[in-house]
């Protein structure tokens, strides 16, 4: 069974699921499904916006790293790269608006699904983070830092630390907050006010929102895989993850 469900409504507005418990850590799979119901709903001529949600206690708390810890070789990296590149290109890419409605934690890929959409949606308790330093790897600074200013940027990336969504509130990066309880109802009413739009207008405004980016998102994000393959090569990776599961084994 997909860890990722679509349904196109009357009104034009997707609403894509993400539900894979317990934390939404998503397998190879998971980010490839994320990037095909993306790719559906923006060839899909009805669809005028996606809103992504997520079932459960958090939106995205990144990759399986069990599924990783559990496979021989590199095939289950690779595939998580290669996966997480796809899923967060199909978000940056699509073709009508994205709306993330961010509950719970959010961190590492889902900060890369988050920092390339278009509008950000987030219950009051919710907070994001890029932890991978923790974990050996990198990736995800450049969609952080569209979400919070370059030496922010930096100060979350090397300690690992959090920031809440009222935070990004007041950046802007959030544009709206609401009770976890009526985080799809808001995200609704935003997508609503894209929907009432004529489709094609809003398809153009997207195209030509991304032309005029001055930071090519999918060539900055695949520099910083590159250093994750080093640092795995060097073993260092591996060291540190086990030591995550570990922890995170102790804790159940």
């Amino acid at each position: 069974m997909s860890a990722v469900t679509s349904e196109v409504r009357e009104d034009g507005i997707c609403i894509v699921t993400m539900s894979h418990p317990p934390v939404n850590a998503l397998t190879v799979q998971g980010w490839f499904d994320v990037a095909s119901a993306l790719d559906a709903a923006g060839a899909d001529p009805r669809v005028k916006v996606v809103v992504l949600r997520a079932e459960g206690k958090g939106y995205n708390a990144g990759v399986d790293i069990k599924e990783m810890q559990n496979t021989t070789g590199f095939d289950a990296l690779i595939g998580a790269n290669k996966g997480c590149y796809a899923a967060f290109k199909a978000v940056y890419e699509c073709a009508v608006p994205v709306i993330a409605a961010v509950n719970g934690f959010c961190v590492g890929g889902g900060v890369g699904l988050v920092g390339n959409a278009d509008i950000v949606v987030a219950a009051e308790n919710a907070y994001f983070g890029v932890p991978e330093v923790k974990q050996g790897a990198l990736g995800a600074a450049t969609h952080m830092a569209r979400l919070v200013p370059q030496q922010m940027m930096r100060a979350l990336y090397f300690t690992a630390a959090t920031i809440p969504a009222t935070e990004l509130h007041r950046f802007g990066s959030v544009y709206r907050l609401a009770p976890p309880e009526q985080l799809l109802e808001v995200a609704l009413e935003v997508a609503a006010s894209i929907a009432e739009k004529d489709g094609r207008v809003i398809r153009a405004a997207k195209e030509a929102l991304n032309g005029i980016e001055p930071v090519d998102v999918n060539k900055s994000y695949r520099f910083e895989q590159g250093f994750t393959f080093e640092l795995n090569l060097a073993g260092v990776s591996d060291e540190l993850r086990d030591d995550f599961a570990g922890t995170d084994k102790a804790k159940k």
